[in-house]
């Protein structure tokens, strides 16, 4: 039996970043609310628990979407709510994201504002938000703000994407 890691994600509207890893192979599932850090100095900020098989998809892989998939180069008035960050579970994989982080910046312009952080607590979005997009994809948020963000995973990850995407 493999394995399964978490990893929190939050950078956008947790819809959005919801829809990006469920349609994902190798992500067993995905929890859609609100995580604020471990020491309380940050408040809650919408993002979600990523729960994945390591032997099909990388956390490399994983922070590269995640990166990829929001303006996590772009500071804005709502970046308190949209907190562009990786939350860990466990200190020792700090050194792994940072540099994770680090080679990426390379394929950007603007320097990373991604921040990463110990995860400390987490208060579920309500149940009728989860799985907001692929519940109804034809939604008018759904088709402005997550589809083109599929639509990208297609063009660039798509060796990582489930069957519902295809």
């Amino acid at each position: 039996m493999n394995k399964v890691s978490k990893i929190g994600f939050g950078g956008g509207c947790h819809w959005c970043t919801e829809a990006v890893f469920l349609a994902l192979n190798g992500v067993e599932k995905v929890e859609q609310g609100f995580i604020a850090v471990k020491d309380g100095s940050l408040d809650f900020s919408e993002a979600v628990i990523v729960h994945y098989n390591p032997t099909i998809i990388t956390l490399k892989d994983l922070v590269a979407i995640h990166l990829d998939t929001h303006k996590s180069d772009k500071n804005h008035s709502m970046r308190n709510k949209y907190r562009s960050a990786i939350y860990y579970f466990g200190q020792e994989f700090t050194p792994v994201l940072r540099q994770i982080v680090s080679d990426k910046q390379e394929e950007y312009n603007n320097e990373l504002i991604t921040t990463i952080l110990p995860f400390g607590t987490f208060k579920s979005s309500e149940e009728r938000f989860h799985n907001y997009y692929f519940s109804d994809i034809k939604k008018p948020f759904c088709k402005t703000h997550i589809s083109p963000k599929i639509k990208m995973l297609k063009e660039k990850y798509a060796k990582h994407l489930s069957s519902k995407v295809k």
